[in-house]
C-alpha cells in the first residue's frame, strides 16, 4: 500500500495540483487584501460610505450583510480577471500544436464507393 501511495505522490500531475492549489490559496489572499484594502474603499468613496463590508439591512431581528456580499463579489470577478489574463497569457507563450486531421467520414465512404464500383466492373 505504501509503494503505491509513494507511486501516486510521484506523478507529475498530483504534484503539478498541489503547486496550483498552494499558488490558488497565496494568489487568493493577495487579490482580497488587494479588494479590501484599495478597491473597496474606492468603491465605498463613490457610493459614499467607506467600509462595504458594514453595509447592512435588519429584518426581524436578522442582519442582512449585503456589503459583504457585494465585496465577494467584487474579489470573485477580480480573480477570474486575472486568471483569465494569466491563462491567454501562457496560451500565447506556449508552442501552437498544429492539428492533425485525418481522413473524415465522406472519404472513407467515397473510397468504399470507389472500391464497390472497381469490384462491380470486374
Amino acid at each position: 500500500m505504501f509503494q503505491e501511495f509513494k507511486k501516486f505522490i510521484a506523478r507529475g500531475n498530483v504534484m503539478d495540483l498541489a503547486v496550483g492549489v498552494i499558488m490558488g490559496s497565496a494568489f487568493t489572499a493577495i487579490v482580497t487584501s488587494l479588494v479590501k484594502n484599495l478597491i473597496n474603499p474606492l468603491i465605498g468613496l463613490i457610493i459614499g460610505r467607506i467600509d462595504l463590508s458594514s453595509m447592512m439591512f435588519r429584518i426581524a431581528g436578522a442582519n442582512f450583510k449585503y456589503g459583504a456580499f457585494i465585496s465577494a463579489v467584487i474579489n470573485f470577478i477580480i480573480i477570474a480577471l486575472v486568471v483569465f489574463c494569466l491563462v491567454k497569457g501562457i496560451n500565447r507563450l506556449m508552442p501552437k500544436h498544429e492539428k492533425v486531421t485525418g481522413p473524415t467520414s465522406t472519404d472513407y465512404l467515397e473510397e468504399i464507393r470507389d472500391l464497390l464500383k472497381n469490384q462491380a466492373n470486374k
